[in-house]
């Protein structure tokens, strides 16, 4: 079945049985997302900036608690990230002039001026979020509006859905409080930081006066795919549709999960890299 007609088929489809509950494929997903020890996949990524849509693949290789993380699109683009490493700095060799590696800031506007996400958050970190439901949120609808909504062929592979349908989804005035910050803002709207920044021409990092009125979104979507894998329950998409069309897209394959990685491929002198 095409991804595009999973809602549709859905709902016009005679009910069948599912292989699997809701909550099931939620808390699979989560846990199998939480216990990651390691990860290498490649992601293609599709992500709204402004008027246009920004493309990249990259391969990514990660290990967890505690935290590297090594990315390479394909222009030649690397990025090294390593607790306790830098002064915090990741590694950047850009691909282009002057051809030598910086050090930057990941949640930096060079390192992350056009991409939604940083970083650090690379791997299922941001999938996750979307089911999570937090004190801080001022609304935990949408976290709580997914459901399966059977299954699909992706990537030549059957995969579970979870799908959100919230139709209410819209741009709502907040009044900032004492101390708020583009990612406090972000967390109490479970919306992300990018289109916070981007509706009220924040720049990165800029501290939020109090009292100030914001634009910010309801919710993260008003319409979200996720797709699951049936063996690993780790996702091979996710997708994210708002008031404007299309936010973001990524597609993950090649995923080898919790298998050990050497500690000197999270070394800038590891051979083949130009860091």
């Amino acid at each position: 079945m095409p991804l595009g007609a999973v809602g549709l088929a859905a709902a016009t489809a005679p009910v069948a049985l599912p292989t699997i509950t809701t909550e099931q494929l939620t808390a699979r997903m989560s846990a199998a997302i939480e216990n990651l020890k390691t990860l290498r996949c490649t992601v293609k990524a599709q992500e709204r900036i402004g008027s246009g849509i920004n493309q990249a693949r990259s391969i990514m290789k990660i290990t967890y608690k505690p935290l590297r993380i090594y990315i390479k699109n394909q222009k030649g683009v690397e990025v090294l990230w390593v607790t306790g490493q830098n002064g915090g700095d990741a590694w950047v060799y850009p691909a282009a002039f002057p051809y030598v590696t910086l050090s930057l800031d990941p949640g930096g506007k060079l390192m992350r001026g056009n991409q939604h996400h940083t970083a650090l958050q690379a791997g299922f970190g941001t999938i996750a979020d979307l089911l999570k439901t937090t004190g801080l949120r001022q609304n935990n609808t949408f976290s709580r509006s997914f459901r399966y909504a059977g299954d699909t062929t992706l990537l030549g592979r059957t995969s579970h859905v979870l799908r959100s349908d919230y139709p209410q989804f819209r741009y709502v005035s907040y009044r900032a409080g004492k101390n708020e910050t583009i990612s406090t803002v972000a967390e109490r709207f479970g919306c992300g930081e990018y289109r916070v920044i981007e509706r009220n021409n924040l720049s990165i990092g800029e501290a939020i006066p109090e009292g100030k009125v914001l634009q910010v979104p309801n919710s993260y979507g008003r319409r979200t795919i996720v797709c699951v894998d049936p063996k690993t329950y780790l996702p091979t998409m996710v997708q994210v549709n708002d008031d404007k069309g299309l936010f973001e897209k990524f597609e993950f394959s090649d995923v080898i999960a919790n298998q050990g990685i050497p500690l000197e491929e999270f070394s800038k002198d590891y051979k083949g890299y130009k860091l």
